[in-house]
């Protein structure tokens, strides 16, 4: 049996049985990186918010209608830090990947009321010029490390301290 390096690795033999053919010769130096498919890269991170992979477990999301075959709409839960007027409050937010998504950044929205130097306070929509993570979209941001600096915002002096809305409340 003619033994390719590649063909090996994938099929051990005696799976492997004719030579391969070469269809096109890849360069030795790849000079991009390889774009994951928007599915794939959304899959990969239902599955991490599935397996609670965000540390401390005040942090959870997934897709708000398990039907949705284009995963577009998701939802956040944010648990509020300790030490802070969000100490023990449970927020919860929309997030919207469009069909670009990661290459532009999701709209993400508070649906519980919530005062923060970020937030529209009429809407609940993140102000993406006061927040870095979506001003400063870098395609391999995730919907975990979103809902993560929010709460880390939370916590800022210019944050921890300023009076929140009944709880219950929603926009």
């Amino acid at each position: 049996c003619f033994v390719h390096p590649l063909c090996s690795y994938l099929f051990p033999p005696p799976l492997c049985v004719r030579p391969p053919v070469r269809l096109f010769a890849l360069p030795l130096v790849l000079t991009r990186a390889v774009a994951v498919p928007r599915n794939f890269r959304l899959l990969e991170e239902l599955e991490a918010g599935e397996k609670d992979q965000t540390g401390d477990g005040t942090v959870s999301y997934g897709l708000s209608d398990g039907d949705d075959m284009s995963m577009s709409s998701w939802i956040g839960t944010i648990i509020g830090p300790a030490g802070t007027a969000h100490e023990g409050r449970i927020y919860n937010l929309k997030i919207h990947c469009g069909e670009n998504y990661p290459n532009q950044p999701p709209q993400v929205s508070f649906t519980s009321r919530i005062n923060m130097s970020c937030v529209d306070q009429s809407s609940g929509d993140i102000i993406t010029r006061k927040f870095p993570k979506l001003g400063n979209w870098n395609s391999s941001t995730t919907i975990a490390n979103i809902l993560v600096e929010l709460k880390n915002l939370m916590s800022s002096s210019e944050n921890r301290k300023l009076q929140q809305p009944p709880e219950g409340s929603n926009f």
